[in-house]
């Protein structure tokens, strides 16, 4: 079964008094264990589309289904529990939280979940050695480089071991050997543990590593390569 499936999707934005389509009848299906990238120019419909498939906004038309629940039909407590259990997110401009640890960032969703202390300890602490960062858990923030920073959104993304991890222009504020290994990373997630990624992003390193790149203009697909 398909982990996302994407059907028809419309959505649409006021601009003052005009209406303005961003994402114009969308198909698509994500399997689990893929590596894809979703391209295209400034205004394509992308981040749009990531947001739709993270249950972070809603549609005007068509349908989303992660795991085969139609996320219309879910009430805002059950979408939230969605995001916390079966989705990661990784942002452009990393969004941790300042005061807390690399540890405690990556070990956040997991608190969210409920898990217990030893259990948390443990993927926190196999979840930091995957992305690089074992010796740095205490470190906070501003005591790391942009690239550790990333890796600590990478690691707080997958610690609760989603199904999914969006992750939107994730090396956009990276230079390019720390965005190159950081792609690294995450392909070594994808290969090693099956984590199974979505991107939206412009840069060609992303998507030399994607197995898949989806192309959109003007808020529809316009190509969909497999690699």
């Amino acid at each position: 079964m398909a982990i996302v499936e994407v059907r028809n999707l419309q959505r649409t934005y006021k601009q003052g008094s005009l209406d303005v389509p961003a994402l114009r009848g969308v198909d698509l299906d994500i399997e689990p264990g893929e590596f894809t990238v979703l391209m295209g120019p400034s205004g394509s419909g992308k981040t749009t589309l990531l947001n739709q498939i993270g249950a972070l906004d809603e549609p005007d038309g068509g349908s989303v289904k992660i795991e085969g629940r139609e996320l219309s039909g879910m009430k805002k407590g059950e979408l939230a529990a969605l995001r916390l259990e079966r989705i990661g997110f990784i942002f452009q401009a990393y969004n941790l939280i300042p005061v807390l640890s690399a540890y405690e960032n990556a070990e956040f969703v997991l608190l969210m979940q409920g898990k217990d202390k030893a259990e948390r300890r443990d993927k926190v602490m196999k979840t930091l050695h995957a992305v690089g960062l074992e010796g740095m858990e205490h470190r906070r923030p501003t005591e790391l480089s942009g690239g550790q920073q990333q890796r600590v959104a990478v690691a707080r993304a997958i610690a609760g071991e989603p199904a999914l991890v969006l992750a939107d222009e994730p090396t956009a504020n990276l230079d390019s050997a720390t965005g190159y290994a950081l792609i690294e990373t995450m392909k070594k997630l994808n290969e090693e543990q099956g984590v199974t990624f979505v991107f939206a992003t412009h840069d060609p390193k992303v998507m030399e590593h994607a197995r898949r790149i989806v192309r959109l203009v003007d808020g529809k697909i316009e190509e969909d390569i497999r690699k």
